[in-house]
């Protein structure tokens, strides 16, 4: 059992397409349709009916914390195997953010993760695992993964090491802090979030009250000099390729030093862009779901001001091109 992908779960959670989908006979579960959060009485119910051998707990779209506590507690009621994926959140996670209940650390019989990501180190991942899963997580190398590369095994050490310091900690919790001014700041200009906020690193709209698919809304952000992520929201009726929704994430404009007074405005650019797009008419004249309609100049306006933003935060401070 997998979060489903319209719900905020990962692709490797179970959807039908990729191989976590053809090699396990599985059953997705969602969020509450009213409040768009984790109904756990829900997944317990289903978890007991369908008894899997695997619960799959975290997300890459999500906007909420997860109580990794209950997803362990319902995993063992069934006699489960409980894999969380923390590849999205695991910086919040080294930087002491998510604590207790919300920390997946003492609740996993396996934990991946990426050292990307939230947690700012390379292009990487690593497993852990209790003592009685270690033999089979140990197998992985050579069955699923190549040889080992030395720079990226120091470049990750190197970022365990900054993970444990204080600074990461004030990082991590600026991280979470700027998602919730960035959520704000959408939410006064009349844009809708999924879940209605955030409490984690991510902000995920709902496009669709703009007549826009998340494909239509992505694109013309991108064309403004914001980049961002189309998404499925859920129950999405535009499907997993088109989606209505767009996620954002903080982790890195918090490394390049943006404050609450940086979110805000970004919150404006993308509001921005949001009003003044437009779906372009398909042949047939009804509203199309790829392309889009949105002045040049108005794009233009908006990458100025993005780039007016990012120089007072260089990507390396001190270093002339």
């Amino acid at each position: 059992m997998g979060m489903a992908l319209d719900a905020g779960g990962h692709l490797t959670h179970g959807f039908r397409h990729n191989i976590s989908g053809k090699m396990f006979q599985q059953r997705s579960y969602g969020t509450d349709p009213t409040s768009q959060l984790i109904d756990y009485d829900k997944l317990r119910a289903d978890a007991k009916e369908f008894k899997p051998l695997i619960i799959a707990a975290g997300y890459s779209a999500y906007p909420r914390r997860v109580n990794f506590a209950k997803m362990r507690e319902i995993a063992d009621e069934v006699g489960a195997t409980l894999f969380i994926d923390m590849a999205h959140f695991a910086g919040l996670v080294a930087g002491k953010v998510f604590t207790g209940e919300e920390n997946p650390i003492p609740y996993g019989h396996v934990i991946g993760s990426t050292t990307h990501k939230s947690l700012r180190g390379p292009r990487g991942g690593f497993v852990l695992a209790t003592k009685e899963y270690a033999d089979s997580v140990d197998k992985g190398c050579p069955m699923v993964l190549g040889g080992p590369l030395g720079h990226v095994m120091a470049a990750k050490a190197v970022a365990f090491a900054e993970a444990r310091t204080e600074s990461f900690q004030t990082y991590a919790q600026a991280v979470a802090d700027n998602a919730k001014t960035l959520a704000e700041g959408l939410l006064k200009r009349g844009v809708k979030l999924v879940t209605g906020g955030t409490d984690n690193h991510i902000v995920l709209l709902d496009v669709s009250a703009y007549g826009l698919t998340g494909r239509q809304a992505e694109s013309a952000l991108l064309d403004s000099g914001v980049v961002t992520n189309r998404n499925s929201v859920p129950a999405d009726p535009n499907g997993a390729w088109y989606t209505s929704g767009v996620r954002i994430g903080t982790p890195a404009l918090t490394s390049r030093g943006f404050g609450a007074d940086e979110f805000t405005a970004v919150a404006d650019l993308i509001a921005d862009v949001l009003e003044a797009t437009t779906p372009a008419p398909t042949r047939s004249g009804a509203p199309g779901k790829a392309k889009y309609i949105l002045d040049t100049s108005v794009s233009q306006s908006i990458q100025s001001r993005a780039d007016e933003l990012l120089a007072d935060h260089p990507l390396y401070p001190g270093l002339e091109l």
